[in-house]
């Protein structure tokens, strides 16, 4: 069911492909059946005009929402404007104050705890020129140590009637969940482990991801991500087409190839 109130104009969501960030937001816009167009363009141009027009940070995502004439950046902001604006039937949030500021308490760990942890690792593992096994050792640990905080709440929450499925926040998937599932989708690929690997122990936090990596609305998302990639030479991890292996991308970075 789509929301009530629906963007008369898209709203533009700039964004580069590889990333996971953009992709929290695509998801809560096709979550929601929202009207809205991709703005696509490469991570060369990031900290370029026209995009840092829009974003003097230099970071995506960013929208444009010309029925409110509001330009925005970060994607956690993103998502409590479009939440509050658009998800009129409360789809995706509550009524209730506190489940509201729960969801937003969630939403912060996801941009706080998970983000740059994970974003770091992947750093470290893949793409930073020198290998430093300790800040390896450290951001893998985060990882863990976030995912362990998720699995936590999630064996403590209520299940839901009907099906049993745990959630973060009041016995319903909200815009606080969703927000977690870009980075997990890359968890194996930063943790050169397999899937059972990264879940390992943590048996609430993989059923909750596996439980939305189903949506029609994530594999949409990941169809406009598959086809914007490849616009772009990229194979589906971001590296370039021709490059077989992160051992081989990882060489060519640190010979000032990127």
């Amino acid at each position: 069911m789509a929301t009530k109130l629906n963007p008369l104009k898209p709203i533009r969501v700039w964004l580069t492909p590889p990333g996971p960030n953009p992709w929290k937001v695509v998801f809560l816009f096709e979550e929601l059946g929202l009207n809205y167009e991709i703005k696509s363009f490469s991570f060369a141009d990031v900290k370029k005009k026209p995009f840092t027009d829009v974003n003097p940070n230099g970071r995506v995502p960013a929208i444009e929402d010309p029925n409110t004439g509001l330009t925005l950046w970060e994607s956690g902001a993103i998502y409590q404007y479009i939440v509050e604006l658009y998800d009129t039937d409360k789809r995706l949030t509550h009524e209730a104050l506190n489940d509201r500021h729960l969801c937003n308490q969630w939403l912060h760990f996801q941009m706080s705890g998970q983000g740059p942890y994970f974003g770091q690792a992947g750093w470290f593992q893949h793409l930073h020129p020198e290998k430093i096994p300790s800040a390896i050792e450290r951001y893998t640990a985060e990882i863990k140590r976030v995912l362990g905080v998720l699995d936590g709440a999630l064996a403590a929450a209520k299940p839901a009637a009907g099906d049993g499925a745990r959630w973060l926040v009041g016995g319903k998937m909200t815009f606080a969940d969703m927000a977690f599932v870009p980075w997990d989708f890359r968890l194996a690929e930063v943790l050169l482990q397999s899937w059972d690997e990264v879940w390992e122990g943590l048996p609430h936090a993989r059923a909750w991801h596996e439980r939305m990596v189903e949506l029609p609305s994530w594999k949409r998302s990941m169809e406009h991500r598959a086809r914007l990639m490849d616009e772009q030479g990229l194979q589906w991890n971001g590296v370039p087409k021709g490059i077989e292996t992160f051992t081989e991308y990882e060489e060519k970075i640190a010979r000032g190839e990127q």
